[in-house]
């Protein structure tokens, strides 16, 4: 078991058919990744699954995705309601998606022993997600992202968490039982990334939490714990997990472990 596995175990289920279907046509309209060049190489795998998964592929056709699916580049990915999945990456990296998230696939590189080559973007169009980092963050940090909105993060060796709202985080409570300001939300379990957006960078490590504005009118900044938001999970699909101290949880009751 790896270091990302160690981190992110689980479960998985099945969700309404019906809503499955829902999904699948919202997904066929939704504009997916610019690469439509017809290579579609297998860059990760779902290990485990609850609730529907929907893949666009880069071609435009639409598939329901299954434990020991494959995901390729240029993959649109999404969970429906009440869903989540897990997604292993030929690096040994590991991502969770949360309920009603999207995720795009943009670009993945890696070749053992090609480091020079390492390339990933992943973009997280709506939604939230855990990561694990792998072989490539760990030797070519500086040519990982994944951009949330007009914010990127980047990262060396690091387990994070990271939430889009947009008006549509009114299930999660903060102090005051108020929902969470639109923008972008991150936890960081475990190492260190860098959040940037048009408007400056801000460094994050273990056990801080930041916030980055929708607009880009300031740049990420820290926030205290009792202000932060760690992006949770039932237990069932992320066991063993750092946990990181304070702040409100994305789903009630079942914090990340």
């Amino acid at each position: 078991m790896n270091a990302a596995s160690a981190m992110l175990q689980a479960g998985c289920g099945r969700g309404s058919i019906g809503v499955a279907i829902l999904l699948a046509l919202a997904l066929a309209s939704f504009p997916g990744s610019a690469q439509a060049d017809g290579d579609q190489r297998r860059v990760a795998q779902v290990t485990h699954l609850s609730g529907a998964l929907v893949a666009k592929h880069a071609d435009g056709s639409v598939k329901y995705l299954s434990v020991a699916a494959d995901v390729n580049e240029g993959d649109l990915l999404a969970t429906q309601e009440g869903a989540y999945a897990r997604l292993k990456f030929a690096d040994g990296a590991e991502v969770v998606l949360r309920p009603s998230s999207r995720l795009s696939v943009v670009s993945y590189r890696f070749a053992e022993n090609a480091p020079d080559r390492d390339s990933v973007e992943l973009r997280l169009l709506k939604g939230g997600m855990r990561a694990v980092t792998g072989t490539i963050a760990r030797r070519s940090g500086d040519r990982v992202k994944v951009v949330v909105s007009g914010t990127t993060i980047g990262m060396r060796n690091a387990h994070f968490g990271t939430l889009l709202c947009r008006g549509d985080c009114g299930a999660i409570r903060m102090p005051g039982n108020v929902p969470p300001k639109d923008g972008m939300h991150l936890d960081v379990a475990a190492g260190e990334v860098t959040v940037r957006n048009a408007a400056g960078p801000q460094s994050v490590k273990a056990g801080q939490f930041a916030y980055a504005p929708p607009d880009a009118g300031a740049p990420p900044a820290i926030v205290p714990p009792g202000q932060g938001i760690q992006v949770t999970m039932p237990l069932a699909i992320a066991r063993n997990a750092a946990p990181v101290a304070g702040g409100a949880t994305s789903e009630q009751g079942c914090p990340t472990q």
